[in-house]
């Protein structure tokens, strides 16, 4: 490793000291040390996972999952309800994801404008630092043929006439492996650990690894700094031993449960009690098709193909999204809801399975207000996100819309991701089984790979955590340029969305710190 990173457990020395100091090297932090690194400040990255590269990426669930994820890609809901997948390396959840790139949706931007007068990022204002970003990590449409699993979307949604459309990727001599959620090996995949972080290292920053930041230092209403813990693969504390990061100005990018944890750890002021509120899930749900075919659904680009026929529903129900979902043995295992022989024969049959997937839109309504991240006893953060029938009833028609995709698409069987659903041989049978399953928590297998919100931004600040430019209301010398200051999910993948936020934000921030 070069210099300028530094394993945590081997830095000898008590305090570091930077112009700034970046808590997270995800899609947030990763943009923020790049913009402030070129404008010639000393940029400081703080990750509390390891620092790995292709050559660290085996294409190994076992290996994959334990190395890059938050909790072994096990993190679950205070209530044990949904998975939730989160990156934990230099590069954050961008070395994990699948490489799946939306702009954040205009009906999305301009509900944040008329809900939260959000006025300065609209959709004409954000648009150029979409195409800046887009431009920076090689973000276009797919070109390559889509592979089967999502040539199955496409064949559904254009026999039912529904919306479909090619999906962009932030990709560079992809090699079309199908292995993005492990980490590319080929450092193919433009995600923050190889594109943005070695341009800030080249500028002068430094990256400490496994370090944790435990909590920020404030003195006289201003954040100096943070406190950081050396931890070990795991994240758990490999010493008593404390680093102490003073720095002229902090961002704090440690995602929509780790930021909210920093500033409740912190004992920050909240005066309104907001930090942690309103954190969105995007829950999806699965459905698994059975084809006459061979689909290999680990194979290829993991997603290509959408639909968004269901995305804003005129009756201001839960809209959806439909994408298809990479098939890998260990995670399909843990979705497929059935148990010993039953379970047994699906997995006879894992070459032939089709996976579809719905994100569900939420944080749109007063009736879905995302859930809160708190502390444990032991500082640790979880996240309570309560279930309510407005989300089961998204489920359900999400659940009936995915079969239905299916069986016009040509499945032999669908089975929709519940403990009480079994393989439906046609539609008929599926529609009136789905119309009648309980949709309860822990019946209904639900999991998240995007969380966002947690520190809204607002212009009310009784109802914000950030103002319209990320700065923390309540103390100096603190932003926050992540996803958690959304004050809503996106209604699509969030990784551009924090981009070309945060590529807006960051560069506004170097304009004042160097005035």
């Amino acid at each position: 490793m070069d210099k300028q990173s530094i394993n945590a457990n081997d830095y000898k020395q008590k305090v570091i000291e930077a112009d700034v100091a970046i808590i997270g090297s995800g899609a947030g932090g990763g943009v923020s040390a790049e913009i402030l690194a070129q404008a010639g400040f000393k940029v400081l990255i703080i990750e509390e996972g390891p620092y790995l590269t292709g050559r660290d990426f085996k294409m190994q669930e076992s290996d994959a999952y334990p190395m890059l994820y938050q909790e072994s890609a096990a993190r679950k809901t205070k209530d044990k309800a949904i998975n939730i997948l989160q990156g934990r390396s230099v590069g954050g959840s961008t070395v994990v994801n699948w490489t799946t790139s939306f702009r954040t949706p205009e009906k999305t931007l301009d509900f944040w404008g008329n809900e939260f007068s959000l006025k300065k990022h609209s959709h004409k204002k954000m648009a150029p630092w979409f195409a800046k970003m887009e431009q920076r990590l090689n973000i276009e449409p797919w070109k390559i043929p889509a592979n089967t699993n999502n040539k199955i979307l496409q064949s559904g949604a254009e026999k039912l006439g529904w919306h479909f459309e090619t999906i962009s990727r932030n990709v560079k001599d992809c090699a079309n492996l199908g292995y993005c959620g492990m980490g590319c090996p080929l450092n193919a995949k433009q995600s923050m650990m190889v594109t943005t972080i070695p341009a800030a290292k080249k500028l002068g920053a430094q990256v400490l690894y496994q370090a944790k930041v435990d909590k920020l230092l404030i003195e006289k209403e201003k954040v100096i700094g943070c406190e950081v813990i050396p931890v070990g693969l795991n994240s758990k504390p490999s010493s008593n031993q404390k680093i102490k990061v003073r720095a002229k100005h902090t961002i704090l990018s440690a995602g929509s449960i780790g930021s909210p944890a920093v500033l409740l750890r912190s004992k920050v002021p909240d005066p309104y009690q907001r930090v942690g509120k309103r954190t969105f899930l995007h829950p999806v749900v699965v459905s698994a098709a059975l084809m006459a075919d061979k689909v290999n659904g680990y194979a290829g680009a993991p997603q290509s193909i959408y639909s968004d026929e269901f995305l804003w529903p005129k009756d201001n129900s839960m809209g959806f999204k439909i994408e298809a979902a990479p098939l890998h043995p260990s995670l399909v295992s843990t979705v497929l809801s059935q148990f010993g022989n039953e379970h047994f024969k699906l997995f006879e049959k894992f070459p032939y399975q089709q996976g579809t997937l719905a994100i569900l839109r939420d944080g749109f309504s007063q009736n879905s207000e995302g859930g809160e991240v708190i502390l444990d006893k032991y500082g640790y953060p979880k996240l309570d996100y309560q279930l309510n029938d407005y989300l089961w009833d998204a489920a359900r028609k999400a659940f009936l819309a995915m079969a239905e995709l299916q069986f016009v698409a040509g499945a032999k069987e669908v089975i929709p991701t519940h403990l009480d659903a079994k393989p439906y041989k046609s539609w008929q049978s599926a529609k009136k089984a789905i119309q009648e399953l309980p949709m309860q928590k822990l019946k209904t297998l639900v999991f998240s790979a995007h969380v966002m919100g947690g520190n809204s931004m607002g212009t009310d600040e009784k109802i914000s955590v950030v103002d319209e430019e990320g700065k923390f209301r309540h103390l100096e010398g603190l932003h926050i340029f992540d996803g958690s200051i959304f004050p809503t999910s996106i209604g699509a993948n969030p990784q551009l969305s924090i981009y070309g936020l945060v590529a807006k934000l960051a560069t506004n921030l170097s304009g004042q710190l160097q005035a």
